[in-house]
């Protein structure tokens, strides 16, 4: 398999299919330190070079305490590829460390999207751009549907609340199995976070869970990713897409004559 080809290909496709970049768009790209963020930065460099709207790339990564080894590395790697990059000390999130050492996810999130958009913002960037990877769409639709009771994943597109900018996921079509491949041949400092090493939680257990059905239906990740795009909501459980109200029943001469349904069954 050819990375790179591989890369720019299925990168490129979900650029078109959801038209996340844009002529004159700045995209920051976050950078959490592994290998997916830094694959991502790596194809929108090489992109920006070739595709056919002008944009410009810069990217940055936020501190907020948990990264497991030094960061000077990635630092020096950046500055050797020539680009821009921002290293942000979050003093809120380091607070929270001191102050709430057992905090959950919700709040660490909350707390990394507020300096995520002012670090954008002061970037001058209209786009954000996130690394997560097809992996993470499959994990995130097992989850909300397991968990959460919703058919939902993460968005290939969204915008912040107040439309300032713009939220992308380009690696929606790209496994980790090829942005390990590939941090490994640019020989990418991965800086891990000390968040990715918890065991026994719901996200670890549905990784585990995926990887061992991959083993023996190893086209299982591009059929879910193929659900996700290919919804067929009469066929579920919500009636808001169900035709409920045009219930047909036989009639004379066989013909369906329509029938209204009660309104009230609630009769427990």
């Amino acid at each position: 398999m050819d990375l790179e080809k591989t890369l720019l290909r299925r990168v490129g496709e979900a650029i078109g299919r959801f038209k996340m970049i844009r002529d004159g768009d700045r995209v920051a790209v976050a950078l959490s330190g592994g290998k997916d963020s830094l694959t991502l930065l790596e194809a929108l460099t090489r992109l920006e070079k070739r595709a056919p709207v002008a944009f410009t790339v810069c990217a940055f990564t936020v501190e907020q305490g948990k990264f497991l080894r030094p960061i000077e590395p990635l630092a020096e790697y950046l500055k050797s590829r020539g680009v821009a990059w921002t290293y942000f000390r979050d003093t809120p999130s380091l607070n929270l460390l001191n102050d709430q050492p057992e905090h959950g996810c919700d709040l660490c999130s909350r707390y990394r999207r507020r300096a995520v958009y002012e670090v954008a913002r002061g970037l001058g960037a209209n786009v954000i751009a996130f690394g997560h990877t097809a992996d993470d769409f499959c994990e995130a639709f097992l989850r909300n549907a397991m968990f959460t009771g919703r058919l939902s994943a993460l968005p290939a597109v969204a915008h912040s609340r107040d439309k300032e900018f713009r939220l992308i996921r380009p690696l929606v079509f790209v496994s980790e199995e090829v942005t390990r491949a590939c941090a490994e041949s640019l020989g990418a400092p991965v800086i891990p976070c000390g968040c990715s090493q918890k065991t026994g939680t719901v996200r670890r257990a549905l990784r585990d869970m995926f990887a061992g059905l991959q083993k023996d239906y190893p086209h299982l990740q591009k059929s879910l990713l193929s659900a996700l795009g290919n919804l067929e909501p009469q066929r579920l459980l919500d009636p808001r897409y169900l035709h409920l109200d045009d219930v047909a029943r036989p009639g004379a001469g066989g013909e369906a004559q329509d029938i209204a349904l009660p309104g009230d069954w609630d009769i427990g």
